[in-house]
């Protein structure tokens, strides 16, 4: 039985990630109802049907998905796990699993799994499993292996994924989320149907030099949002981007590294190390009233303001033909914050779709994004 959606988001977003796939799940004639504990970094979506997980996941695209990190679908909870034996129920369980290959229509010939993951909640008090939760790691693989149930062992990337999907027929990875040494999570999820990294957090350190650690927000979205393959025709060297609300530089950085020069739009100053080489053109200015001269492949905004404004800027520039792709943060209210995103949403298509742009438009609240969500858009040409 896989009747649960286990979803991982930041803490204190619990409530939006419940509302979010309570109403994606009924507009696709899925029904359930969330668990919800606040702070807990993770919300559980039950369905009425016993594997309703499993075929929620194969309808719904994770990418549509705002507040989740990661998902997959559950079996119920574990609980009592015996102090000296852990791994024997859980190997029990993965292998009662394979009753999933009954529903799922012949797609999945091979239950095996080309990817696992051993996982807690991204809380300080999840972290404190941290030590078991390596320590029963190798153990558990070599059951998993000597069980047949494990075909290899595999970094979470996108190539790494892709090369395993096109060798084999299974395209499953085996998830076990610890809640303590003796509740536990297992379940499992389409790997070209979720989030590429362990529990949907990604690996990524503080460049040396950037201004402020606003730079990871930006370099995330691009992983998030552009395939690998596409970054060097969609993330161009050599191009002008510009950037609003700029100071003190930190995605202005970003942007430089990958070789771009940069309008850098703020009343603020920006880190004199950037304004040296050469690229970047400060212009003490208005972010809302400054427009290019020519259009430009990039706008990127990080701008602390109202949403509504921030998403009325973003669709005029696309609107106007003012840039090809745009990375932007809506800085969120403490109240109705799932329903924030859904009107900045409709108001950036509703003045995109007036101009008769083709446009792709998604939302996500990045690892490092805060009390925000980051929106991209790209203009459709053909």
């Amino acid at each position: 039985m896989l009747n649960s959606v286990i979803i991982y988001c930041r803490p204190g977003f619990e409530k939006e990630a419940a509302v979010e796939i309570t109403d994606l799940a009924s507009a696709i004639g899925v029904f359930g109802y969330p668990k919800v504990i606040e702070n807990s970094a993770w919300v559980s979506f039950v369905t009425h049907d016993e594997n309703g997980a499993l075929q929620l996941m194969e309808q719904l695209d994770f990418a549509s998905l705002i507040f989740a990190r990661q998902w997959f679908a559950a079996s119920p909870l574990m609980e009592n796990l015996p102090e000296k034996d852990r791994i024997g129920p859980l190997i029990e369980r993965v292998k009662e699993m394979e009753r999933v290959k009954e529903i799922a229509s012949g797609k999945f010939s091979d239950f095996r799994f080309s990817d696992w993951s051993v996982e807690y909640p991204d809380t300080n008090e999840g972290k404190e499993l941290s030590p078991f939760c390596r320590k029963i790691t190798v153990p558990l693989r070599q059951s998993l292996k000597r069980s047949g149930l494990l075909i290899g062992s595999v970094k979470n990337s996108e190539k790494a994924s892709e090369k395993l999907s096109n060798k084999f027929s299974s395209k499953f990875r085996l998830h076990f989320m610890f809640l303590s040494g003796q509740e536990a999570w297992v379940g499992v999820s389409r790997i070209d149907n979720s989030s590429s990294w362990v529990m949907g957090i990604p690996r990524l350190r503080q460049p040396k030099g950037a201004p402020s650690r606003a730079t990871l927000k930006l370099e995330e979205a691009w992983h998030c949002f552009i395939p690998e393959k596409e970054w060097a025709t969609r993330i161009p060297a050599g191009k002008r981007a510009i950037d609003l609300g700029a100071a003190p530089g930190g995605w202005t950085w970003q942007l430089v590294e990958q070789g771009m020069f940069v309008d850098a739009v703020d009343n603020g100053p920006m880190a004199p190390e950037l304004m040296a080489t050469g690229m970047v053109d400060h212009i003490q200015g208005d972010a809302f009233t400054y427009e290019p001269k020519k259009p430009v492949y990039w706008l990127v905004s990080d701008i602390a303001d109202k949403p509504a404004r921030v998403a009325d800027l973003v669709g005029r520039w696309i609107a106007k033909g003012l840039c090809r792709e745009a990375v932007f943060n809506l800085k969120l209210p403490m109240k109705q914050r799932y329903k924030e995103v859904l009107n900045c949403r409709n108001k950036i298509e509703m003045r995109v779709s007036e101009a008769g742009v083709r446009y792709e438009l998604r939302f996500r609240q990045l690892y490092h994004d805060r009390e925000e969500v980051t929106g991209h858009i790209r203009v459709l040409i053909g």
